[in-house]
């Protein structure tokens, strides 16, 4: 794979902290360069530095997703800097509540699917104008496990079930440009995002109970498939989901 990633450019959005961060080290340690992208600066400029000592080019932006023009002044400034955009890795993500479906409001419904969904599929759009200008490129979009058997965050499980469908709506329509897109579903990770679930006792009881592997995952453990999708290893696979859950989905 290392080959197929040599000077290739990554952009990464929730690229500060969890399964972001492992993927643009992952990435970049197999030759790629990076464009990462968060809220915070201080935080993505730590990522940048790690990467930079490996040898590989790092762009630091900060970015809000859920808004669209922070969506075009990251993909303008990533061209700009690059040239080009060969990868990208859809990861930022939120969920502001645990309310359950019964509970929960139209505030923390449109917070959740203003990033999830609709921020997500207009970062796809803008990046797949430029590569289909360059005649291909790859697209992996993070969804969740919940988005395709329902979680205990009920409007985080619709919203990941819609990356799901999005990411074969983009499969479809853009092949002809030669644009692939898939998605990668974690079951538990151990990231700072999902530490309510795991550090709570009750919860993770639960969920291993339902994890054959009987552990949470790591958030490494997800690059090896997003390290397969953005390579030339995956060249006649698109549209495809799949779920490194430990057994969950089984």
């Amino acid at each position: 794979m290392a080959s197929s990633m040599q000077n290739k450019v990554v952009l990464i959005t929730g690229g500060s902290r969890g399964i972001g961060r492992a993927a643009a080290i992952g990435l970049a340690k197999e030759g790629a360069d990076l464009a990462i992208a968060s809220r915070k600066l201080p935080d993505l400029e730590k990522v940048a530095a790690e990467i930079k000592s490996m040898g590989r080019k790092c762009l630091a932006i900060p970015a809000h997703v859920g808004k669209l023009e922070d969506i075009n002044n990251l993909v303008k400034k990533t061209f700009d800097e690059y040239g080009t955009i060969d990868v990208l890795v859809n990861n930022a993500a939120t969920n502001p509540t645990m309310a359950s479906a019964i509970d929960i409001d139209d505030r923390a419904w449109d917070s959740i699917m203003n990033l999830n969904l609709k921020g997500l599929f207009f970062l796809g759009q803008a990046v797949a104008k430029i590569m289909k200008e360059k005649g291909g490129g790859k697209i992996i979009n993070i969804a969740s496990i919940a988005g395709i058997t329902p979680d205990i965050l009920p409007v985080y499980s619709i919203s990941k079930a819609g990356v799901i469908m999005a990411t074969k709506v983009m499969a479809q329509q853009w092949a002809k440009y030669n644009i692939r897109v898939n998605t990668v579903a974690p079951g538990l990770t151990k990231t700072k995002f999902s530490e309510p679930l795991w550090s709570n006792p009750d919860i993770l009881k639960f969920a291993m109970s339902r994890t054959p592997l009987g552990r949470p995952a790591e958030p490494e453990e997800m690059v090896g498939a997003i390290l397969f999708l953005a390579s030339d290893a995956s060249s006649y696979i698109t549209g495809q989901v799949m779920a490194i859950d430990g057994g969950v989905t089984i």
